[in-house]
Protein backbone atom coordinates (compact mmCIF):
# COMPACT_ATOMS: atom_id res chain seq x y z
CA UNK A 1 0.00 0.00 0.00
CA UNK A 2 2.60 2.37 1.14
CA UNK A 3 4.94 1.93 -2.20
CA UNK A 4 1.62 2.34 -4.47
CA UNK A 5 1.20 5.22 -2.33
CA UNK A 6 4.36 6.34 -3.25
CA UNK A 7 4.47 5.69 -6.55
CA UNK A 8 1.33 7.76 -6.89
CA UNK A 9 2.79 10.44 -5.49
CA UNK A 10 5.49 10.03 -7.50
CA UNK A 11 3.50 10.72 -10.73
CA UNK A 12 1.63 14.00 -9.20
CA UNK A 13 4.70 15.17 -8.12
CA UNK A 14 5.87 16.51 -11.86
CA UNK A 15 2.44 17.85 -13.08
CA UNK A 16 2.54 19.91 -9.57
CA UNK A 17 6.09 21.21 -10.52
CA UNK A 18 4.69 22.43 -14.31
CA UNK A 19 0.98 23.98 -13.13
CA UNK A 20 3.57 25.94 -10.64
CA UNK A 21 5.89 26.69 -13.21
CA UNK A 22 2.58 27.72 -15.58
CA UNK A 23 1.17 29.79 -13.03
CA UNK A 24 3.93 31.61 -12.15
CA UNK A 25 5.05 32.46 -15.40
CA UNK A 26 1.41 33.44 -16.34
CA UNK A 27 1.13 35.39 -13.09
CA UNK A 28 4.58 37.42 -14.06
CA UNK A 29 4.05 37.98 -18.08
CA UNK A 30 0.65 39.38 -16.91
CA UNK A 31 2.18 41.89 -14.70
CA UNK A 32 4.67 42.69 -17.10
CA UNK A 33 2.23 43.34 -19.50
CA UNK A 34 0.59 45.25 -17.47
CA UNK A 35 3.40 47.48 -17.06
CA UNK A 36 4.53 47.58 -20.88
CA UNK A 37 1.14 49.04 -21.83
CA UNK A 38 0.87 51.29 -18.96
CA UNK A 39 4.48 52.64 -20.40
CA UNK A 40 2.95 52.28 -23.86
CA UNK A 41 4.75 50.13 -25.67
CA UNK A 42 3.95 48.67 -28.78
CA UNK A 43 2.50 45.22 -28.62
CA UNK A 44 2.81 45.68 -24.81
CA UNK A 45 0.95 42.38 -23.89
CA UNK A 46 3.46 40.20 -25.78
CA UNK A 47 6.38 41.87 -25.50
CA UNK A 48 6.07 42.95 -21.76
CA UNK A 49 4.88 39.05 -20.96
CA UNK A 50 8.14 37.88 -22.83
CA UNK A 51 10.74 40.51 -21.21
CA UNK A 52 9.73 39.76 -17.74
CA UNK A 53 9.44 35.92 -18.15
CA UNK A 54 12.94 35.61 -19.83
CA UNK A 55 14.56 37.84 -17.22
CA UNK A 56 13.25 35.12 -14.78
CA UNK A 57 14.45 32.17 -16.04
CA UNK A 58 17.82 33.77 -16.54
CA UNK A 59 17.46 33.88 -12.56
CA UNK A 60 16.80 30.21 -12.60
CA UNK A 61 13.27 30.26 -12.00
CA UNK A 62 11.27 27.67 -12.98
CA UNK A 63 8.72 29.39 -15.61
CA UNK A 64 7.18 27.51 -17.90
CA UNK A 65 3.92 27.32 -20.37
CA UNK A 66 2.99 23.67 -21.13
CA UNK A 67 2.09 22.94 -25.07
CA UNK A 68 -1.23 22.67 -25.01
CA UNK A 69 -1.72 26.04 -23.62
CA UNK A 70 0.11 27.51 -25.82
CA UNK A 71 -1.37 25.70 -29.01
CA UNK A 72 -5.21 26.72 -27.36
CA UNK A 73 -4.18 30.67 -27.32
CA UNK A 74 -2.25 30.75 -30.15
CA UNK A 75 -5.72 29.27 -32.11
CA UNK A 76 -7.00 32.20 -30.63
CA UNK A 77 -5.11 34.39 -32.32
CA UNK A 78 -5.74 32.50 -35.32
CA UNK A 79 -8.95 32.85 -34.91
CA UNK A 80 -8.20 36.54 -34.70
CA UNK A 81 -6.26 36.70 -37.84
CA UNK A 82 -8.88 34.78 -39.97
CA UNK A 83 -11.61 37.48 -38.98
CA UNK A 84 -9.63 40.02 -40.87
CA UNK A 85 -10.22 38.72 -44.00
CA UNK A 86 -12.81 40.26 -46.33
CA UNK A 87 -13.97 39.70 -49.79
CA UNK A 88 -12.20 42.51 -51.47
CA UNK A 89 -8.40 41.02 -49.33
CA UNK A 90 -9.21 37.73 -51.41
CA UNK A 91 -9.11 39.69 -54.58
CA UNK A 92 -6.03 40.98 -54.22
CA UNK A 93 -4.17 37.74 -53.16
CA UNK A 94 -3.12 37.17 -57.08
CA UNK A 95 -1.01 40.07 -56.79
CA UNK A 96 0.91 38.28 -54.07
CA UNK A 97 2.04 35.88 -56.05
CA UNK A 98 5.65 37.14 -57.09
CA UNK A 99 6.12 38.29 -53.45
CA UNK A 100 5.24 34.34 -52.67
CA UNK A 101 7.80 33.07 -55.15
CA UNK A 102 10.72 35.45 -54.03
CA UNK A 103 10.17 34.18 -50.45
CA UNK A 104 11.90 30.98 -51.93
CA UNK A 105 14.77 32.84 -52.82
CA UNK A 106 14.73 34.56 -49.83
CA UNK A 107 14.47 31.94 -47.77
CA UNK A 108 17.39 29.40 -49.33
CA UNK A 109 19.75 33.15 -49.45
CA UNK A 110 18.92 33.59 -45.94
CA UNK A 111 19.41 30.62 -44.68
CA UNK A 112 22.56 29.85 -46.56
CA UNK A 113 24.26 33.17 -44.97
CA UNK A 114 23.30 32.33 -41.44
CA UNK A 115 24.92 28.82 -41.89
CA UNK A 116 27.71 30.26 -43.17
CA UNK A 117 27.68 32.70 -39.78
CA UNK A 118 27.23 29.86 -37.16
CA UNK A 119 30.23 27.75 -38.82
CA UNK A 120 33.14 30.71 -39.77
CA UNK A 121 32.32 32.68 -36.47
CA UNK A 122 30.65 30.88 -34.02
CA UNK A 123 32.36 27.55 -34.84
CA UNK A 124 29.49 25.67 -34.53
CA UNK A 125 29.50 22.23 -36.14
CA UNK A 126 27.93 21.77 -39.95
CA UNK A 127 24.76 19.90 -38.55
CA UNK A 128 23.97 22.60 -35.36
CA UNK A 129 25.15 25.92 -37.87
CA UNK A 130 22.63 24.91 -40.63
CA UNK A 131 19.65 24.36 -38.39
CA UNK A 132 20.18 27.18 -35.89
CA UNK A 133 20.29 29.50 -38.64
CA UNK A 134 17.51 28.35 -40.81
CA UNK A 135 14.62 31.27 -40.44
CA UNK A 136 11.51 29.11 -39.10
CA UNK A 137 10.54 26.06 -37.88
CA UNK A 138 11.76 25.97 -34.99
CA UNK A 139 10.37 22.82 -33.43
CA UNK A 140 10.97 21.17 -36.77
CA UNK A 141 14.60 22.39 -36.86
CA UNK A 142 15.41 21.52 -33.54
CA UNK A 143 14.02 17.96 -33.97
CA UNK A 144 15.50 17.29 -36.86
CA UNK A 145 18.79 19.02 -36.34
CA UNK A 146 19.20 16.89 -33.45
CA UNK A 147 18.40 13.52 -35.23
CA UNK A 148 20.95 14.13 -38.15
CA UNK A 149 23.63 14.80 -35.16
CA UNK A 150 23.25 18.43 -34.05
CA UNK A 151 23.62 19.82 -30.91
CA UNK A 152 20.00 20.40 -29.58
CA UNK A 153 20.95 22.98 -27.24
CA UNK A 154 22.56 24.66 -29.51
CA UNK A 155 20.21 25.03 -32.12
CA UNK A 156 17.28 25.48 -29.22
CA UNK A 157 18.69 28.22 -27.95
CA UNK A 158 19.33 30.12 -31.19
CA UNK A 159 16.28 29.16 -32.58
CA UNK A 160 14.31 30.69 -29.48
CA UNK A 161 17.22 33.75 -29.13
CA UNK A 162 16.47 34.79 -33.17
CA UNK A 163 12.82 34.70 -32.06
CA UNK A 164 12.74 36.98 -29.07
CA UNK A 165 15.61 38.96 -30.70
CA UNK A 166 13.55 39.81 -33.63
CA UNK A 167 9.73 40.78 -31.85
CA UNK A 168 12.10 42.51 -29.77
CA UNK A 169 13.64 44.74 -32.07
CA UNK A 170 10.97 44.93 -34.89
CA UNK A 171 8.14 46.96 -33.13
CA UNK A 172 10.84 49.64 -31.66
CA UNK A 173 12.40 50.06 -35.29
CA UNK A 174 9.31 50.59 -36.52
CA UNK A 175 8.02 52.94 -34.47
CA UNK A 176 11.14 54.89 -34.51
CA UNK A 177 11.92 54.82 -38.22
CA UNK A 178 8.08 54.26 -39.90
CA UNK A 179 6.32 56.33 -37.62
CA UNK A 180 4.20 53.53 -35.70
CA UNK A 181 2.26 55.17 -32.93
CA UNK A 182 1.40 52.43 -30.13
CA UNK A 183 -2.02 54.65 -29.72
CA UNK A 184 -3.10 54.17 -32.96
CA UNK A 185 -3.35 50.47 -32.79
CA UNK A 186 -6.93 49.12 -34.76
CA UNK A 187 -9.76 48.01 -32.16
CA UNK A 188 -9.94 44.20 -31.37
CA UNK A 189 -13.54 42.76 -30.89
CA UNK A 190 -15.99 43.76 -28.27
CA UNK A 191 -15.19 43.80 -24.42
CA UNK A 192 -15.99 39.57 -23.55
CA UNK A 193 -19.33 40.84 -21.50
CA UNK A 194 -21.06 42.52 -24.65
CA UNK A 195 -20.30 39.54 -26.95
CA UNK A 196 -22.92 37.51 -27.81
CA UNK A 197 -22.75 34.21 -27.02
CA UNK A 198 -23.90 32.68 -30.07
CA UNK A 199 -21.13 35.12 -31.79
CA UNK A 200 -18.64 33.52 -28.54
CA UNK A 201 -19.45 29.99 -29.97
CA UNK A 202 -18.78 30.43 -33.48
CA UNK A 203 -15.21 31.67 -32.54
CA UNK A 204 -14.85 28.88 -30.37
CA UNK A 205 -15.81 26.18 -32.79
CA UNK A 206 -13.50 27.84 -35.46
CA UNK A 207 -10.78 27.50 -32.75
CA UNK A 208 -11.12 23.93 -31.88
CA UNK A 209 -12.19 22.64 -34.88
CA UNK A 210 -9.50 24.62 -36.96
CA UNK A 211 -6.69 23.29 -34.75
CA UNK A 212 -8.06 19.62 -34.90
CA UNK A 213 -8.53 19.91 -38.51
CA UNK A 214 -5.18 20.97 -39.28
CA UNK A 215 -3.54 18.44 -36.84
CA UNK A 216 -5.16 15.79 -38.46
CA UNK A 217 -4.07 16.83 -41.62
CA UNK A 218 -0.66 17.13 -40.18
CA UNK A 219 -0.50 20.73 -41.61
CA UNK A 220 2.50 23.22 -40.26
CA UNK A 221 1.55 25.60 -37.34
CA UNK A 222 -1.23 23.84 -37.20
CA UNK A 223 -2.83 25.68 -34.09
CA UNK A 224 -2.43 28.87 -36.10
CA UNK A 225 -3.52 28.34 -39.26
CA UNK A 226 -6.22 25.72 -38.81
CA UNK A 227 -7.94 28.46 -36.91
CA UNK A 228 -7.01 30.92 -38.99
CA UNK A 229 -8.60 29.31 -42.19
CA UNK A 230 -11.92 28.28 -40.68
CA UNK A 231 -12.50 31.67 -39.04
CA UNK A 232 -12.09 33.55 -42.43
CA UNK A 233 -14.18 31.44 -44.27
CA UNK A 234 -16.85 31.49 -41.41
CA UNK A 235 -16.52 35.38 -42.07
CA UNK A 236 -15.78 35.74 -45.79
CA UNK A 237 -19.34 34.02 -45.92
CA UNK A 238 -21.03 36.25 -43.84
CA UNK A 239 -21.80 34.03 -40.40
CA UNK A 240 -20.32 36.51 -38.34
CA UNK A 241 -18.61 39.58 -38.02
CA UNK A 242 -17.34 39.17 -34.52
CA UNK A 243 -13.62 39.26 -33.27
CA UNK A 244 -12.33 37.59 -30.22
CA UNK A 245 -12.84 39.84 -27.19
CA UNK A 246 -9.68 42.44 -26.03
CA UNK A 247 -9.25 40.55 -22.82
CA UNK A 248 -9.11 36.95 -24.75
CA UNK A 249 -6.37 38.25 -26.92
CA UNK A 250 -4.59 40.38 -24.49
CA UNK A 251 -4.63 36.62 -22.41
CA UNK A 252 -3.15 34.89 -25.83
CA UNK A 253 -0.46 37.50 -26.24
CA UNK A 254 0.74 37.14 -22.44
CA UNK A 255 1.09 33.59 -22.99
CA UNK A 256 2.79 33.92 -26.06
CA UNK A 257 5.48 35.95 -24.61
CA UNK A 258 5.53 33.82 -21.43
CA UNK A 259 6.44 30.38 -24.21
CA UNK A 260 9.12 32.75 -25.66
CA UNK A 261 10.80 33.22 -22.29
CA UNK A 262 9.92 30.13 -20.75
CA UNK A 263 12.11 28.01 -23.30
CA UNK A 264 15.35 29.81 -21.53
CA UNK A 265 14.90 28.12 -18.12
CA UNK A 266 16.83 25.50 -16.87
CA UNK A 267 19.91 27.48 -19.00
CA UNK A 268 22.71 28.61 -16.84
CA UNK A 269 23.86 32.02 -17.99
CA UNK A 270 26.94 31.80 -19.30
CA UNK A 271 25.09 29.18 -21.93
CA UNK A 272 22.24 31.52 -22.47
CA UNK A 273 24.41 34.24 -23.14
CA UNK A 274 27.02 32.50 -25.46
CA UNK A 275 23.78 31.41 -26.97
CA UNK A 276 22.71 34.80 -27.71
CA UNK A 277 25.53 36.54 -28.50
CA UNK A 278 25.85 34.19 -31.19
CA UNK A 279 22.33 34.34 -32.29
CA UNK A 280 22.29 37.94 -32.20
CA UNK A 281 24.58 38.05 -35.16
CA UNK A 282 22.75 35.82 -37.09
CA UNK A 283 19.72 37.77 -36.36
CA UNK A 284 21.33 40.82 -38.02
CA UNK A 285 22.24 38.77 -41.18
CA UNK A 286 18.62 37.94 -41.42
CA UNK A 287 17.28 41.32 -41.03
CA UNK A 288 19.42 42.74 -43.10
CA UNK A 289 18.61 40.25 -45.41
CA UNK A 290 14.95 40.83 -44.94
CA UNK A 291 14.89 44.98 -44.96
CA UNK A 292 17.23 44.24 -48.52
CA UNK A 293 14.87 41.89 -50.06
CA UNK A 294 11.72 43.51 -48.98
CA UNK A 295 12.82 47.30 -50.09
CA UNK A 296 13.74 45.64 -53.18
CA UNK A 297 10.33 44.01 -53.93
CA UNK A 298 8.65 46.69 -52.66
CA UNK A 299 9.72 49.09 -55.02
CA UNK A 300 9.55 46.60 -58.45
CA UNK A 301 6.03 45.68 -57.46
CA UNK A 302 4.92 48.39 -55.60
CA UNK A 303 3.97 46.85 -52.87
CA UNK A 304 4.33 48.23 -48.83
CA UNK A 305 7.74 47.42 -47.69
CA UNK A 306 6.95 47.68 -44.09
CA UNK A 307 4.41 44.87 -44.75
CA UNK A 308 6.82 43.17 -46.53
CA UNK A 309 9.57 43.54 -43.85
CA UNK A 310 7.41 42.22 -41.41
CA UNK A 311 6.06 38.99 -44.14
CA UNK A 312 9.60 37.78 -44.83
CA UNK A 313 11.49 38.42 -41.17
CA UNK A 314 12.72 35.64 -39.57
CA UNK A 315 10.19 35.65 -36.72
CA UNK A 316 7.53 33.19 -35.86
CA UNK A 317 3.90 33.21 -37.67
CA UNK A 318 1.57 34.28 -34.70
CA UNK A 319 4.50 37.04 -33.49
CA UNK A 320 4.83 38.87 -37.22
CA UNK A 321 1.02 38.35 -37.47
CA UNK A 322 0.46 40.12 -34.07
CA UNK A 323 2.68 43.29 -34.60
CA UNK A 324 1.26 43.94 -38.72
CA UNK A 325 -2.13 43.86 -36.52
CA UNK A 326 -0.54 46.27 -34.00
CA UNK A 327 0.86 47.96 -37.16
CA UNK A 328 -2.47 48.80 -39.08
CA UNK A 329 -0.61 46.58 -41.70
CA UNK A 330 -2.19 43.54 -44.06
CA UNK A 331 -1.89 40.97 -41.49
CA UNK A 332 -3.77 38.46 -44.02
CA UNK A 333 -0.75 39.10 -46.39
CA UNK A 334 1.57 38.93 -43.39
CA UNK A 335 -0.07 35.54 -42.04
CA UNK A 336 0.35 33.79 -45.32
CA UNK A 337 4.04 34.89 -46.64
CA UNK A 338 4.37 33.05 -43.10
CA UNK A 339 2.92 30.31 -43.60
CA UNK A 340 4.27 29.87 -46.57
CA UNK A 341 8.02 30.11 -45.55
CA UNK A 342 7.44 27.72 -42.47
CA UNK A 343 5.98 25.30 -45.11
CA UNK A 344 9.33 25.39 -47.48
CA UNK A 345 11.25 25.36 -44.68
CA UNK A 346 9.64 22.16 -42.69
CA UNK A 347 9.31 20.42 -45.97
CA UNK A 348 12.67 21.52 -47.66
CA UNK A 349 15.42 22.37 -45.54
CA UNK A 350 15.91 18.84 -44.05
CA UNK A 351 15.79 17.29 -47.66
CA UNK A 352 18.15 19.89 -49.18
CA UNK A 353 20.37 19.30 -46.21
CA UNK A 354 20.62 15.30 -46.84
CA UNK A 355 21.48 16.19 -50.19
CA UNK A 356 23.88 18.46 -49.33
CA UNK A 357 25.86 16.05 -46.91
CA UNK A 358 24.61 12.80 -49.13
CA UNK A 359 28.50 10.67 -49.34
CA UNK A 360 29.57 11.03 -52.90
Amino acid sequence: MRIAAISAAERVAPVLVTWRGTLLAVTLGTAGGWAASALHLPLPWMIGSMTVTTAAAAFGLPVTVPPVLRAVMVAVLGVMLGSGFSPEMVGRMGEWAISLAVLGVYTAFAGGAAWLYFRVVCRYDPVTAYFAGMPGGLSVMILVGTEMGGDPRLISLSQSSRLLLVVMFLPFALQAFAGYQPANRPPVGLPLAELAPGALAVLAACAAAGYLGARALKIPAAAIVGPMILSAAVHLVGWTAAKPPFEVVAAAQVVVGAAIGGRFAGVDLATMVRAGVGAAGATAILLASTVGFAFALGSALDLPPIALVLAYSPGGLAEMSLIAVALGTDAAFVATHHIVRIFLVVVFAPLAYRLIRRPR
